[in-house]
């Protein structure tokens, strides 16, 4: 696929080398501002700023209280729980206006944490079950928006993974941002078979019964019930047997247009990949050489051969 337009992310501003952070600095992070911002437009974010603290400033942690989660200074005892929530609900809201495909949050923090934030109890012991103020707000708003942790990225199948969801929402969206018809419907979840296939076979048959009410329900309702699916679907990263279940299910497409050579080199690419000695693109690379002689109208229409910017070179480190 061809991107031409960035779409848009929202993203921790310290993650961009904004020095923002308590004590001044940032966290910039390289793959996110030397590759991705080849592709995405930052919507930046920083709660602690925003919602009035200092740069440079006390630490913040998030400490139980009863049934509920402070945000206190603790050198202080300043509590700033309820003035970030006030600011978390209606800067989430605003959000919407950037039509955000995506979000990337920096992990441990007490406001922008999506998970295992430390969370400190009566006695000043931390375990690490806390989610951020403002993550848990824009989680509640967006429960469909791609978001992942900077941290996480650093793994190549959550990397792979989080990309993925991220283009996947962007085609979503624009396709909703049109007279969305029922043939709509099934032409997006048809060049799509391949690619949820990879991530969630059970999810996957639990979307052809609404696809198959298209032209009779609710549009509107139908879209909303597909859309959930669809991400809570890309949301299962993709593993290497699933991955290897699709190439073999491709192949079957060659086997009356290869000669016996071909067909056992596409066949040892594939089982190189399953076996871990090759990334994903290497049996990709080749089934795609001998997809284009072939011209088949359905495989040009699968999203899983190029669900992303082949420049992000992702497939090439799983």
């Amino acid at each position: 696929m061809t991107q031409i337009q960035k779409v848009n992310i929202g993203i921790s501003t310290c993650l961009l080398g904004e020095k923002v952070r308590f004590d001044g600095g940032h966290k910039r992070n390289r793959f996110i501002t030397d590759v991705l911002s080849d592709h995405f437009s930052w919507v930046p974010v920083c709660p602690e700023v925003e919602v009035g603290m200092s740069t440079p400033r006390e630490s913040l942690r998030l400490a139980e209280d009863g049934e509920s989660v402070k945000m206190i200074a603790p050198k202080s005892g300043q509590d700033w729980t309820e003035r970030m929530e006030a600011y978390s609900e209606k800067r989430v809201q605003s959000l919407k206006a950037h039509q955000l495909r995506g979000y990337i949050l920096k992990k441990d923090s007490p406001s922008c944490g999506m998970e295992r934030v430390r969370l400190y109890n009566q006695h000043n012991m931390a375990e690490r079950k806390g989610i951020g103020l403002y993550a848990k707000s824009l989680m509640k708003a967006y429960p469909n928006l791609p978001m992942e942790e900077e941290g996480r990225l650093q793994d190549p199948r959550l990397r792979e993974n989080f990309i993925t969801r991220v283009f996947t929402y962007d085609r979503w969206c624009r396709l909703r941002d049109q007279d969305v018809q029922p043939k709509d419907l099934v032409n997006f979840h048809t060049a799509h078979k391949m690619l949820l296939l990879a991530h969630s076979e059970t999810i996957y048959r639990d979307m052809g019964p609404l696809v198959a009410q298209a032209g009779s329900a609710k549009m509107e309702t139908l879209l909303d019930q597909y859309e959930e699916k669809l991400m809570a679907a890309l949301k299962t990263v993709a593993s290497p047997k699933r991955h290897t279940n699709v190439l073999y299910h491709l192949a079957g497409f060659l086997k009356e247009h290869l000669n016996q050579d071909e067909k056992q080199e596409l066949l040892n690419a594939i089982e190189e990949y399953r076996q871990n000695w090759v990334p994903l693109i290497t049996p990709l690379t080749l089934m795609q050489h001998h997809f284009r002689s072939l011209k088949h109208a359905w495989i040009n229409t699968q999203v899983y051969l190029d669900p992303f910017p082949r420049s992000l070179a992702l497939r090439s480190s799983i």
